[in-house]
């Protein structure tokens, strides 16, 4: 009886043991697995080209610059800056463009080798495409970046979008302050005249009242600082500046 229960244990122990053993082997499988996907894609980063385009014309957004671009290879990512907010309230002041434009950009080619061809054959060459295209006369600014990665891109406009915060936070903070410090003035002026307006009163009562005897705490007259000012210098030029005689003037205005 003791024999076949110890069995039992023993068999349910490994049964146990390799249900384990076989999790663990699938964990290991999936762990194998991610690791050559990210070793992939580490590669395939790797092989990556960046161009930069220093100038963006007018009226032609990503759409527009994938669909040129993507006859000369595989393309990954593309970002286009924004222009400045203050320039284009300017420009649509003005009369011109009322449409987003960008300021520079950024694509992303499948291979490096690509990248590098594109930006020496098409770097100030004509655009071209259709006559009637509002881009045709205009002159490609491209160039390849060497080592240059994607994530240098993230990286770099994370920490610009950082210090653009920052410094909105230091111009809020500041406000706020100046606010604080004009309503805390605002605050005590009214304080002090009401206590003015007070001390007349009651002194206007003891006057008509005529008895002094109870007179109240006597308040220090509120301090109204004076400060010298400079006289201003009078402009004796005109005075000092030598004029005609009248034997002059005469002898030129004056008969034979």
């Amino acid at each position: 009886m003791q024999s076949d229960q110890s069995h039992e244990l023993a068999t349910g122990m490994s049964e146990e043991d390799s249900k384990e053993k076989m999790k663990n082997q699938k964990a290991d499988r999936k762990k194998k697995k991610l690791k050559e996907k990210l070793l992939k894609e580490a590669s395939k980063a790797d092989n990556r080209g960046v161009c930069y385009l220093s100038r963006i014309p007018p009226h032609m957004d990503h759409v527009r610059l994938r669909q040129i671009l993507c006859q000369f290879g595989e393309l990954g990512r593309i970002y286009l800056a924004p222009e400045d907010p203050e320039a284009q309230v300017h420009r649509k002041k003005a009369g011109g463009f009322r449409g987003q434009l960008f300021s520079e950009g950024w694509v992303e080619f499948a291979k490096k080798r690509v990248a590098k061809r594109v930006a020496d054959m098409l770097n100030g060459e004509q655009i071209g495409g259709k006559k009637k295209s509002s881009i045709y006369y205009d002159i490609w600014n491209i160039k390849y970046l060497t080592k240059f990665k994607w994530d240098d891109l993230t990286e770099e406009i994370a920490y610009k979008s950082a210090i653009r915060e920052q410094k909105l936070n230091m111009v809020l903070s500041a406000a706020k302050r100046e606010k604080d410090f004009y309503l805390s003035k605002v605050e005590k002026s009214r304080a002090m005249t009401e206590i003015d307006a007070r001390m007349e009163k009651k002194r206007k009562i003891q006057e008509e009242s005529g008895s002094n005897a109870e007179a109240g705490p006597v308040f220090p007259q509120r301090v109204i600082r004076q400060f010298r000012q400079k006289k201003s210098i009078k402009n004796e030029t005109s005075q000092s500046k030598p004029g005609l005689s009248t034997d002059v003037l005469a002898s030129v205005f004056g008969g034979s």
